[in-house]
Parts: structure tokens; sequence; C-alpha cells
């Protein structure tokens, strides 16, 4: 018995020394890629006109640091050809216009031209239902004792509508999106709602309704189903290769990330009771 006791302590000992062993796991780098942060958003009550475009490029699992992109030309078209120069900002990769003129239903075209190549995209923006009131649940949630906050507006009946919502928390570093379409509450009253099961009175919460296009709609549902809701945001860099509406005309083997999208959007703060 004493002998079958030792030999089990001796090769749990082995087991245990195995398991602290530093194993390198060998990933292969691919090439890095130009990450197009393109968001216009016109904020219901503004007049629009000063718009932020960011230019990275992917990198390393585990790098710390995101690279920038600095010295690109980058400028956005109307169907009028009206060119819109988005400058950079210090050589920071922020590329900024500030006399834009957002149109509802007008298309446009991005140009980025970045060392040797031609990256363009073609999207409309698209309008927003406005935000009517916000109602606070106390018996929300799976459970029936979360904290729940519905934000309403009335979809408009006469067209299609697509939906980014996005949700705020002071408790949480990312902020929490999801997309809806009107196929089912078409011409109704509808709501978004929270999805933060730790909501306490006092809290403020954020909430901000994108109208955006269907095939944006296509896009982020990809997105959002690969991240889940807590993402860091639709324009960051995807966690995974989602390819967006933005092609490489020099190189098409060569395609970017991210989306050209142009939403108007309309905004509300709440603090919980």
């Amino acid at each position: 018995m004493k002998k079958l006791v030792f030999l089990i302590a001796f090769f749990t000992s082995l087991f245990l020394a195995s398991c602290e062993d530093v194993v390198d796991v060998n990933l292969d780098t691919a090439p890095p890629k130009l990450v197009v942060e393109a968001v216009i958003n016109w904020e219901k009550g503004t007049s629009g006109r000063q718009q932020v475009i960011k230019l990275t490029t992917t990198t390393g699992y585990f790098d710390n640091q995101i690279p920038i992109v600095t010295g690109a030309v980058v400028y956005v078209k109307n169907s009028k050809n009206q060119k819109f120069n988005f400058v950079e900002l210090n050589k920071s990769g922020r590329y900024v216009c500030n006399d834009f003129k957002p149109v509802i239903n007008e298309e446009y075209t991005l140009t980025v031209v970045s060392q040797g190549n031609t990256y363009t995209a073609t999207e409309i923006l698209k309008s927003v239902a406005p935000i009517t009131r916000i109602e606070q649940k106390n018996n929300g949630g799976f459970t029936g004792q979360d904290i729940e906050i519905r934000t309403y507006f009335t979809d408009p009946g006469d067209e299609e509508n697509y939906y980014l919502f996005k949700y705020v928390y002071p408790n949480k570093v990312t902020s929490n999106f999801y997309v809806s379409e009107d196929k089912f509450y078409q011409g109704n009253e509808i709501f978004s709602t929270t999805d933060d099961e730790d909501l306490k009175a006092g809290n403020e919460i954020e909430v901000t309704h994108y109208g955006i296009s269907k095939q944006y709609y296509n896009y982020m549902n990809i997105l959002v189903g690969i991240a889940g809701t807590n993402v860091g945001g639709p324009f960051q860099s995807p966690p995974a290769t989602v390819r967006g509406n933005i092609i490489n005309a020099t190189d098409k083997n060569n395609y970017p990330l991210g989306y050209f999208s142009l939403s108007e959007s309309d905004s509300q703060k709440y603090t919980i009771k």
C-alpha cells in the first residue's frame, strides 16, 4: 500500500510539473491590411458638417498598439460631384472634414489613396425615426427582476427601414450594439431595449438610434453575430475577416477591412430611477 501511494504521488508530481511547461504557439503573420473607419453620422439637430475618418492597419495578435496610416489622400463626393476633402490632423491617422453636407437619400462615394492603392466605396445616407420617449421597467429581463429601459420610436410605414441601436452603460468599457429591420413592425410604434443585468438607480445610460442601409444591416448582423453585442464598436477592426463595402480598385485581392456608412442618428441620455 505504501508503494502504491508513493507511485501515485510520483506520477502526480510528474503530471503537475508537465503542466507548468511553457508552450510556444507559432502564429502565422499575414501582411497588414488597411482598416477604414469611415462613419458619417448626422446627429439630429446638428449641421453634420464635421466628420472624421480613421485609417489604421491590422497587426499581430499579441501586439498592443494598432498602427495608424498617415499621408493618405481621403475625400468623399456626392452625386452632384461635390467634393469634401478629409485632411489629416497632425499625422494621427484621423482625417477631418469641416464642410461636409449631409442630405438624406443622397449617394456618396468615398475614395482613399494610400501607399499606391486606391480604395473606393459607395453608400446612401439613410434617415432615422426620432426617439419619442424612454420608459423604465423594474420587472424586466429573463428573471423579471432586472431594470429594463425601452426607447420608443415610430417606424415610417411607407418604406423599408433598417436600424442600428447603440447603448452605452456606465459599468461597461465597450458599448452594446444590435441591429433590427422593420419587416414585422412596419409603420408601428416599436422600441429598442437595454441588455445589461447590472443596471442600478442613479446609473446614466446613453442610447443612440441610427438609420442604416440594407447592406450595412447585413454586414452588422454578421459582425455582431461573431463578436456578440458587446463589441468595441462596429467601426473598430472586426474580430474576424468580415469584408465590408470598400474595395481596392488597384488590387482587388488586397481588400481592406472596415465599412463606409452614412446615417442620420438620434440620441438621448437617461438616468435610472
